[in-house]
């Protein structure tokens, strides 16, 4: 997908774009990007100089 740069770093919804990539990865709808037999995937982020952070982990079920 050329990542988060080739989306144009959209700053509040980096975290957005990080979500929607990894739940089309555990569903099989990314295309060419697919990583075969994917389960388990994980987001991490954080903003400003680090004052907030989060991680989110996904299992495909």
């Amino acid at each position: 997908s050329g990542g988060l740069k080739s989306k144009g770093h959209p700053i509040g919804a980096t975290g957005v774009g990080q979500i929607v990539e990894v739940f089309e990865q555990l569903t099989g709808q990314s295309g060419e990007r697919t990583v075969n037999d994917a389960k388990i995937g994980l987001t991490q982020n954080f903003g400003a100089t680090g004052a907030s952070c989060a991680v989110h982990i996904f299992q495909s079920v």
